[in-house]
């Protein structure tokens, strides 16, 4: 992103974007049962983490989580609130995701293997083959975007922040898929959002 970007989305942080969602993705929430209670050790990315809901979600489940986002003032949020609850657990990494994952979990280092990797309504397909990459063997990668639809739903009004139907899918391949959904859900606050929803797993 451009220094534009990382300014737009701190602003929006500091007006209070998002402020209220502090449940979890229902996704997550979901799947977790699916893919097995965290070993000691076990280590999970969330990428474009936003305020930092769903990495403290798995932090309080036991998973160790290296946290990403491009904004400062999201991410300072996402500190107070660990720091509030104890949760020691969680490295929250400034970083630009436009410059793919190189260094985030370590300086000067790869991006270390990861258990489980989420990216939660961020749109960047190039970033499911990455994450992947990051993946242990046998590591899970939970991912849920805004789907393109002509229906009048919650969400961008911007098609290019929407995945055309079968990309999420199609960017996926070399992976087991072990779920794949496409369409209309509602939300925790009620709202009505059109989404693709992967659960895929690297290969031993």
């Amino acid at each position: 992103m451009s220094q534009e970007d990382r300014i737009r989305w701190d602003q929006r942080y500091r007006d209070g974007a998002y402020a209220t969602r502090e449940h979890p993705s229902a996704f997550l929430q979901e799947r977790l049962p699916w893919i097995g209670r965290p070993q000691p050790g076990s280590l999970a990315l969330d990428l474009a983490c936003g305020r930092g809901r769903n990495a403290l979600f798995l932090a309080r489940q036991g998973f160790r989580v290296d946290a990403v986002d491009i904004s400062a003032e999201a991410l300072q949020g996402a500190r107070e609130v660990a720091e509030a609850a104890a949760l020691d657990d969680i490295r929250w990494t400034l970083h630009d995701l436009d410059e793919g994952l190189d260094g985030i979990a370590q300086p000067q280092q790869q991006p270390r293997p990861y258990d489980l990797a989420l990216i939660m309504r961020y749109l960047d397909l190039s970033l499911l083959q990455a994450a992947a990459d990051c993946l242990q063997p046998g590591g899970h990668l939970l991912c849920e975007v805004h789907l393109q639809t002509e229906l009048p739903v919650a969400g961008p009004g911007n098609p290019a922040f929407r995945a055309a139907p079968g990309e999420v899918k199609q960017a996926a391949s070399g992976l087991q898929i072990l779920l794949y959904q496409e369409g209309l859900i509602q939300d925790p606050d009620g709202e009505t959002v059109c989404l693709a929803r992967l659960h895929a797993r690297r290969p031993h």
